[in-house]
Parts: C-alpha cells; structure tokens; sequence
C-alpha cells in the first residue's frame, strides 16, 4: 500500500517543531544547537576521533574544526593528540561541559513532556518502535543507489 505523502511532511513538521521548541528553552545557554549536539555527542563517545565525529553529526571536518575551535575557547570541550595517530585528534568535554549536559537533558525532558502530552505509554512505545523500523528502512535504503534500474532502462 503506497503511503500517503502528508505522512513526510508531518514528520518532518514534527522534528523542525521539536528542534525549535528545544532551542526555545536552551537559549539562555548561549550555546548553539550544532554545540548541543557536538556535546551530546561527545557525552555518548568521548575519545572520538575529530573525523568521526564529523561524520557522525554529518557536517565537513572542517566546520566542525571551527565549531570545536570556540567550544574549546569556552572551556566546553578537550582536544587530546591521538597516541597512534599523530595528525588526528581525539575530542573529550571538560568538567565545566557536565552542568550544561544536564540543562540540555532536563530541557529535552520538557520538550518531550510537552510534545507527548495526552498520549498514554502504549501510544508512545507503538510511535516509538513505528518510527524505528522507518528509521531502519531509510538506514537500509541509504545504503542503495537512488536510482530504479528498471524504471530507467526498462
């Protein structure tokens, strides 16, 4: 059965207004939201390599080298020489990085809360394992040339 296509608009309407709401409460932070996500991140994978981690947020290494550059200003994040490579580098957050850490947990919290109200438990773990096989079809799909063979040569 083909789907319907207001379903991608609504997902995506639905993680934009996720995002946004988000921001709403971080904003007193003063940090940015590829900063929150370079320390979510990071909080997840410290002792990553510089390059990874790029990928991982999918941004260019050299973006993230600027972002990295002020949130090691800040104080938020270590760069430590990698022992078997020495042209790489291995990301760590700091001490002062943690409380921010849990700002951005309890504002993610909220967010949710907010986000899920009116919905029971059942509803949220259905969406929850609905939207994972989406996700593990797209994951699995990604990994396909785009294109249809049969539609172009056929």
């Amino acid at each position: 059965m083909p789907s319907s296509p207001n379903i991608s608009f609504v997902l995506h309407d639905v993680a934009r207004l996720l995002r946004k709401r988000f921001e709403q409460r971080s904003r007193a932070s003063g940090l940015t939201r590829a900063q929150w996500q370079v320390l979510a991140f990071l909080s997840l994978h410290e002792g990553i390599h510089q390059n990874k981690l790029a990928d991982l947020i999918e941004i260019v290494p050299i973006t993230l080298a600027r972002l990295l550059d002020k949130m090691e200003a800040r104080g938020f994040i270590e760069r430590r020489p990698d022992p078997v490579d020495r042209r790489a580098w291995l990301l760590y957050l700091t001490p002062r990085a943690r409380p921010l850490l849990e700002i951005m947990r309890g504002n993610g919290q909220k967010t949710r809360d907010e986000a899920f109200d009116g919905l029971s438990s059942e509803t949220q773990q259905h969406l929850l394992q609905t939207l994972s096989l989406i996700k593990s079809n797209l994951l699995a799909a990604c990994t396909q040339p785009a294109v249809d063979r049969e539609k172009v040569h056929g």
